[in-house]
């Protein structure tokens, strides 16, 4: 019996080295390189790939330097064989008239534009692309592609849709995503969106919410608050969104809160009765935007991705509401929609800050994230997540 063991295990043990040698590491592309198409750097990616198959990486291009505020742009690429190649990046928004205006800046701020948060949502009912931004931190807007992301509409504005807010918090800033939104089953397009009422211009305190559209994107109302300023949460913003097997919204925000956590809820329309928010002990939080995406392989499989590190002090304990480096870009894998996660892969050990997770029609995973100065694509097949540990 012990032989007959011992010999299973070992056959499960190299069939197991076989799946792990037949999956091939992971592609990488430089999508939108630092100092180049007259930028500075390019910051907070977003990805979605269209019914037709395209993939669209998108950015916030930031002209003159690193900072959150300036003279900032909306830049595309598009691709047409999974990643692989693109075609020259374009600005896409802002499109309508100036909004100059920087708080932030006491001289020369008045002259610059900040086009931030960047958000694509694909309708696989009419086939378009709604895209959704902010202007200087303070106005949203929406415009659509019906041509794969070949050309926009004019932005109409919908900050209107932000103002259901204020009886919870008197915004002063408020920001779509980043990342991606997602359609329901039944229609329904939800972005993930947070708020921020300190002083004009500061970016806390926060909290986070979505907006949803249930006529296609002609117009937006808001949801209830997911993620309170409350607690012993601190501080949520960016948040990332995904769908559960059983038709749920998963939300997972961004805070800074002494557990140094993601926090999660969950919501049976992505809009309303929001689950009490609770810390995943599983999702370090280094205080960075990450992402989630499903795989549609088998229900319940969902991917996540961002920096596997913790703040910690000289005798490696965590350091409460602590910043951990953004380095060691990992995805990890949960079978069971993110109650557990059982599987943590090292994509880039460099480093590497956001990220935005999508999925190709052939099943292949693509991870557009920021790795240092620059944005780059890896892409990768399920088989090499499951090969983690």
């Amino acid at each position: 019996m012990n032989r007959l063991l011992a010999l299973l295990t070992a056959i499960l043990a190299a069939s197991s080295a076989v799946a792990l040698r037949a999956a091939p590491a992971p592609e990488f592309f430089d999508v939108f390189p630092a100092k180049s198409n007259g930028v500075t750097r390019h910051r907070i990616p977003g990805m979605v790939i269209t019914t037709k198959g395209t993939v669209l990486a998108y950015c916030e291009a930031r002209v003159n330097n690193s900072s959150d505020w300036g003279e900032i742009e909306v830049h595309l690429r598009r691709s047409t064989d999974g990643g692989k190649t693109w075609d020259a990046p374009r600005r896409i928004a802002h499109r309508g008239a100036r909004l100059e205006g920087n708080p932030r800046k006491k001289s020369g701020g008045e002259r610059e534009q900040t086009v931030n948060n960047p958000v694509a949502i694909v309708d696989r009912v009419t086939g378009a692309i709604e895209f959704v931004y902010c202007v200087n931190y303070a106005r949203a807007f929406a415009m659509r592609s019906t041509d794969d992301g070949a050309t926009w509409t004019d932005p109409v504005d919908i900050t209107a849709s932000f103002e259901a807010f204020r009886r919870h918090y008197d915004w002063k800033v408020i920001a779509t995503g980043p990342g991606h939104g997602l359609q329901l089953k039944n229609g329904r397009l939800v972005v993930p969106i947070w708020l921020a009422y300190g002083a004009v211009g500061d970016h806390k305190p926060s909290a986070s919410a979505t907006i949803y559209s249930d006529d296609h994107g002609r117009t937006w109302r808001a949801g209830e608050i997911a993620f309170p300023n409350a607690g012993d949460f601190g501080d949520p913003n960016e948040t990332m969104i995904t769908t559960t097997a059983d038709g749920r919204v998963l939300l997972v925000a961004r805070n800074v809160s002494k557990a140094n956590r993601k926090l999660v809820s969950v919501s049976g329309d992505g809009a309303t009765g929001w689950s009490t928010p609770r810390f995943h002990e599983q999702l370090w939080e280094p205080v960075c935007m990450a992402s989630i995406v499903a795989h549609p392989s088998n229900p319940g499989i969902q991917l996540y991705s961002a920096p596997h590190t913790l703040a910690r002090d000289a005798a490696g304990r965590e350091i409460p509401a602590g910043r951990g480096k953004r380095e060691n870009l990992s995805i990890k894998l949960s079978r069971d929609d993110g109650k557990t996660w059982t599987l943590n892969r090292t994509l880039d050990a460099g480093p590497s800050a956001y990220s935005d997770l999508a999925v190709l029609p052939d099943g292949r995973v693509l991870c557009l994230y920021e790795a240092g100065n620059d944005i780059r694509l890896a892409r990768f097949d399920l088989a090499w997540v499951e090969g983690g540990r």
